[in-house]
C-alpha cells in the first residue's frame, strides 16, 4: 500500500508516548479547551428570569459565564436578550477559533469526499459524534450549533445505510453546516444533491431505462412528506410519483468506481417527458432542470412554511406549539423567501416563545451537552461519554428512519434512570475522559444557593438548598440531585 501523508500522520501520532509534553496544538486531547474561572453571578429572582429562560432554550446550556455577560450587555433584560440575539445570529463574526483548533485534531472530518472511504466506519462515526459533542459543548456559537442539529434530524440521514458510512461526514460537513443560518431554498437544494442523500433515500436507484419503468419514489415520498410539505401538506401519490420523474436520473458514485461519492446526472435514465406536480406544468426536455423546477414549487410552498414553522415553534416553545406563533413564523418565511435568521427573528420576539418558560424537556442529547456546559467539566467527547448517549437512545447520525429523532417529551421519558445514572457518574468523576471540579464550581458562584441558581435558572426553595447540603456533606451527590431534577431537565 502506498504511504500517503495521511497514514504517515496518523501512523505517527499512534507511536508517540509522552504526548503531554506535545504543545497543545498537537495533543491528541481535546481538554485543552479550557473551562471558565473567576467570578460570575447567578439568577438571583425565584422565577426563571427571561436571561435564564433564553439560555436554556437558544443554547445548548448555561455556561458559568453566560448568565453575567448577557445581563451586562443592556440595562434590562430585554434588551440584552435583543443584544445578545443579534450576536448569535451573526454568529460569523464570533471567535470560535479555540473550538475550530480542537475540531481540526479529528483528521478524517476535514478530508475531500472521495478521501473519506479509506477510513474505517466505525472511526468515522466516532469521530463524527465527538465533533458533535464538542461543538456543542465548546462553541460560542451556540445558536448556529442548536440549528445545525435541528436541521442534521430534520434531513435525518442513518450513517450505517450503504456508502453514508463514509458520506454523512460531507453531508453534515458541507451541506447541513452552511447552511444552517443561510437560505431554506438553497439548504434543500443542496441536500438534494448531497451524496449521502441519493444513498440513504435511495434517489441514485431512481432511474428510467426502458418505457415502462417506474421510477423509485422513495425520496420524492420524503421530500414531501418531511422535507417541506408536510404530511397534510396536499399532495397527493400522483405527485409523488411525477416529483419521482423528476428527479430520476440523478445517481452517485460507489465505492467501487472512480470519483467515489461525486454526483451525475444521467440523461439516458432521465423521464424527460412532461409532469404535472402540485398543479405546475413541467414541459417536457428539461433534463436535470426538472430537479430545479420541483424544488422551486416546493420550497416556498405555503404548506411548507407551516411544516417548517410548526416544527421550529415545536422545538423553541412547547411540544403543542400555538398556533399564533405558527402563523407568524410561517408568514415571515413566505415573506422573506426563507430565510432563516428572519424566521428564527420573528420566533424569539413572539410572546409566545418570551412566556414559555419550562415548557419542554431536554432530550438526552441536550441534557448531557448542557450538564457538561453548567459543571464547567472538561471532556475529551469520547467513547466513555457517548455511551449515554447510546444508552439513551440519542447518539448523532444513528436514528434509522428519515424523520429524525423525536422533538418531543414523550419519546424519551424512558431515559430517565440513565439520565440519572448519568449525573451521578458525573458528579463522582465516574465518566473515563471527562471530569468536573466541583469546589472550582463552587467558588465561581461564591456561595452554594447561586451554584443552584445557575443550574436551575432561578434561586432554590428551602427543600432544594437543605437537599443539596445534605448530599454534598459526603460525597458530591448534591450536585447530582440537582442535575437530576426536573428544574434542570426542563428547558
Amino acid at each position: 500500500m502506498t504511504l500517503t501523508r495521511k497514514h504517515f500522520v496518523l501512523s505517527s501520532a499512534a507511536a508517540l508516548t509522552g504526548c503531554e509534553k506535545l504543545p497543545p496544538a498537537l495533543r491528541p486531547s481535546f481538554r485543552t479547551l479550557e473551562a471558565d474561572t473567576g467570578s460570575f453571578s447567578a439568577p438571583a429572582s425565584d422565577e426563571v428570569d427571561l436571561i435564564s429562560h433564553v439560555l436554556a432554550r437558544v443554547t445548548f446550556g448555561s455556561r458559568a459565564n453566560d448568565y453575567g455577560r448577557i445581563a451586562a450587555l443592556a440595562p434590562n433584560q430585554q434588551e440584552a436578550i435583543h443584544l445578545w440575539l443579534d450576536q448569535q445570529l451573526a454568529y460569523e463574526s464570533i471567535d470560535d477559533s479555540k473550538l475550530d483548533r480542537a475540531i481540526r485534531r479529528l483528521e478524517c472530518l476535514h478530508e475531500p469526499l472521495g478521501e473519506l472511504f479509506e477510513f474505517k466506519p466505525k472511526h468515522l462515526l466516532q469521530q463524527m459524534t465527538r465533533a458533535a459533542i464538542l461543538r456543542a459543548t465548546w462553541s460560542e456559537r451556540q445558536l448556529y450549533e442548536v440549528m445545525a442539529r435541528f436541521w442534521s434530524d430534520h434531513f435525518n440521514i442513518d450513517s450505517s445505510k450503504g456508502d453514508c458510512k463514509w458520506l454523512k461526514a460531507a453531508d453534515e460537513r458541507d451541506v447541513i453546516r452552511p447552511n444552517a443560518l443561510g437560505n431554506f431554498p438553497a439548504l434543500l437544494r443542496a441536500s438534494a444533491l448531497s451524496p449521502a442523500m441519493l444513498w440513504y433515500l435511495d434517489g441514485r436507484a431512481n432511474r428510467k431505462q426502458q418505457g415502462n419503468d417506474k421510477p423509485n419514489e422513495n425520496y420524492a415520498r420524503e421530500l414531501l412528506e418531511l422535507h417541506t410539505l408536510g404530511i397534510d401538506g396536499g399532495y397527493t401519490q400522483h405527485d409523488i410519483m411525477e416529483v419521482a420523474r423528476c428527479l430520476s436520473g440523478w445517481t452517485v458514485r460507489s465505492v467501487k468506481q472512480l470519483r467515489k461519492g461525486a454526483v451525475d446526472f444521467q440523461a439516458d435514465q432521465h423521464d424527460d417527458g412532461e409532469k404535472l406536480v402540485l398543479g405546475h406544468r413541467i414541459p417536457a426536455g428539461q433534463r436535470e432542470q426538472d430537479l430545479d423546477h420541483v424544488l422551486a414549487i416546493v420550497s416556498l410552498h405555503p404548506s411548507t412554511a407551516n411544516h417548517l414553522a410548526t416544527k421550529l415553534c415545536r422545538h423553541f416553545i412547547a411540544d403543542v406549539p400555538p398556533q399564533a406563533a405558527v402563523d407568524a413564523v410561517a408568514q415571515c418565511f413566505l415573506t422573506t423567501k426563507g430565510d432563516i435568521k428572519a424566521v428564527l427573528r420573528t420566533l424569539f420576539a413572539h410572546p409566545e416563545f418570551l412566556n414559555a418558560r419550562r415548557t419542554k424537556q431536554k432530550r438526552p442529547f441536550e441534557f448531557v451537552v448542557s450538564a457538561l456546559r453548567a459543571t464547567q467539566a472538561e471532556t475529551d467527547a469520547g467513547p466513555a461519554l457517548t455511551d449515554y448517549l447510546l444508552r439513551m437512545g440519542h447518539a448523532p447520525y444513528q436514528y434509522p428512519t428519515p424523520e429524525g429523532y423525536a422533538d418531543r417529551s414523550g419519546p424519551w421519558l424512558g431515559t430517565l434512570l440513565w439520565r440519572w445514572k448519568f449525573a451521578v457518574a458525573l458528579s463522582r468523576n465516574a465518566i473515563k475522559g471527562t471530569t468536573i471540579n466541583l469546589e472550582t464550581c463552587r467558588k465561581s458562584f461564591g456561595r452554594d444557593d447561586n451554584l443552584i441558581a445557575h443550574l436551575l435558572g432561578r434561586r432554590p426553595d428551602a427543600a432544594e438548598r437543605h437537599a443539596f447540603a445534605r448530599l454534598n456533606s459526603s460525597a458530591p451527590d448534591g450536585l447530582a440531585l440537582v442535575l437530576a431534577s426536573p428544574g434542570f431537565q426542563r428547558c
